[in-house]
């Protein structure tokens, strides 16, 4: 074995160790605080919308914010935008690989456009290279604005059927006594914090034993490991044909990860954008949200789809982008910034 791969084995299964316990912690936070929720006499729909909303970005959101309060906001940041674009490519190319997907157009009419404005919108506040504090409090409030517009169109005509709310409010979890429900959110909370430092640490001292910058790590490992929960639910989702759920699952995920997930690293600790990521990261992530939004629109009236072909392209576009990243200057050991 080489000296580096040594020195990388303990990092990496550090990293694997703290996606598992993540994964498994973030469910318990939910089962626990949506318990304790139900349990108080809070209605399924403000459930779902809050906790179950902000839960599942939990994970993610704390793996950005103890990155930049430890310094390491290449991770920070490379996790929201890796995450992004892990989940159009991957976890959609992936699932429509397997299951061609179906696509209504009630989630074109309404989710993808909110999502092209969260992106504008970050990409606005980023283009001066610096996420700073004010940055982070104007994407934080987005994400505090999106929940209560998706409360909004649940109160008003049909909006309960939107796929962003269903998607939310089936997720939340059945009733559990009182006792137990606060020990699995107590648990929970702390195994999320624990993880979340595990998976920040395997990711710094990776990079720093590779010579590559934490960005990358953000981008690819970190990115790639906080997406896998989106990949089970849009198969989940697939199989039952429930296309329009597996759909509203990514988007929602891309849009509380550029609102919270992106917002709370820069409230946490202003910094400097790495290089690469408004030439090459932000213009990914739109290039795939155009063509994810170009497969799904349907012809002459009919619902859209997502078929195999159009599947291998997002992944083709994938490998692309990843290819780009690694032979970007500083990306690889021994390949000059």
């Amino acid at each position: 074995m080489s000296p580096m791969m040594g020195e990388l084995g303990l990092p990496l299964l550090g990293v694997l160790v703290g996606f598992i316990i993540l994964v498994w912690a973030a469910d318990r936070f939910i089962e626990g605080a949506a318990g304790l929720a139900r349990n108080l006499g809070v209605s399924p729909l403000v459930v779902g919308l809050t906790i179950v909303g902000f839960g599942t970005s939990a994970p993610e959101m704390l793996v950005s914010g103890l990155a930049a309060w430890e310094g390491n906001s290449g991770i920070a940041i490379g996790n929201a935008l890796g995450s992004n674009i892990t989940n159009l490519a991957l976890v959609l190319g992936v699932t429509a690989l397997l299951i061609p997907m179906q696509v209504g157009s009630a989630i074109l009419r309404r989710e993808f456009p909110v999502m092209l404005l969260v992106m504008v919108a970050a990409l606005l506040l980023l283009v001066d290279d610096r996420l700073g504090r004010l940055d982070g409090i104007l994407l934080l409030g987005g994400m505090v604005a999106y929940v209560a517009w998706l409360a909004w169109l649940a109160r008003n005509d049909g909006g309960a059927a939107d796929p962003m709310v269903s998607t939310l409010t089936e997720e939340v979890p059945e009733a559990i006594p009182s006792g137990r429900a606060l020990l699995w959110t107590l648990i929970g909370l702390l195994l999320l914090l624990g993880s979340a430092r595990l998976i920040v640490w395997g990711g710094a001292t990776a990079a720093a034993s590779m010579g590559v910058s934490d960005l990358v790590i953000g981008l690819t490992i970190v990115a790639f490991g906080t997406s896998l929960p989106e990949l089970a639910a849009a198969l989940s989702s697939a199989r039952k044909r429930e296309f329009e759920m597996a759909l509203g699952n990514v988007i929602g995920s891309n849009i509380f990860n550029l609102l919270g997930v992106l917002g709370l690293p820069g409230l946490i600790h202003a910094t400097a954008v790495p290089a690469g990521v408004l030439q090459r990261d932000f213009p990914a992530m739109l290039l795939l949200t155009a063509l994810v939004f170009l497969f799904a629109l349907g012809r002459g009236g009919s619902d859209g789809h997502i078929n195999r072909r159009e599947g291998g392209v997002l992944v083709a576009v994938y490998v692309g982008w990843l290819a780009w990243l690694l032979l970007s200057p500083g990306s690889l050991p021994g390949r000059p910034t």
